[in-house]
């Protein structure tokens, strides 16, 4: 596996120690915080929020009652 050597801030480090866990390396946790994210993970990632939650059941309910039209192409 290839390396690289790089330099970060005694305080950027420390940030990054602390998302760490015991049995992570620092590659694991920069690669698990740089990770592309879905819309579903960002929303899992949030703390609980009725506001949220009755957002996405509006938006839910409106997009149950649209209706699709057909278009020619």
């Amino acid at each position: 596996m290839a390396t690289k050597t790089i330099t970060i801030t005694l305080d950027a480090y420390k940030r990054l120690r602390a998302k760490k866990a015991s049995n992570e390396s620092f590659s694991d946790i920069i690669l698990k915080l740089t990770r592309r994210k879905n819309t579903l993970d960002y929303i899992r990632s949030l703390k609980p929020s009725n506001e949220l939650a009755d957002n996405i059941e509006k938006a839910m309910r409106e997009t149950r009652k649209a209706k699709l039209r057909k278009v020619d192409l």
